[in-house]
């Protein structure tokens, strides 16, 4: 039987190429929405939300890739860059202590 933590490991990589596609996704449709000149400019605002979910894909990302390469879990935390992202992970880690 494989080693858990080994296969642990390959789990959050995968996750994280996953995440990664989603982003690419996202992109894509924010590029399609924003070549259609009348929504463009009609959700300006609602078009930015697109880049804020395709950061928050990235940082969750990062997280499990650092999990994968053996980085405890304070530490794979601390890197991220979105306030709100890094204070609901360390809130869910502060439930564990």
């Amino acid at each position: 039987m494989a080693n858990p933590d080994l296969l642990a490991a390959l789990l959050q990589a995968a996750l994280a190429a996953e995440l990664r596609h989603v982003r690419k996704l996202i992109e894509q449709l924010a590029e399609l929405l924003v070549c259609d000149e009348h929504f463009a400019a009609n959700y300006v605002d609602q078009l930015q939300a697109f880049d804020l979910l395709a950061q928050h894909t990235d940082e969750s990302a990062a997280v499990l890739d650092r999990l994968a390469a053996g980085l405890g879990s304070h530490d794979a935390v601390a890197p991220v860059r979105l306030s709100a992202i890094q204070t609901r992970l360390r809130a869910a880690l502060d439930q564990g202590a």
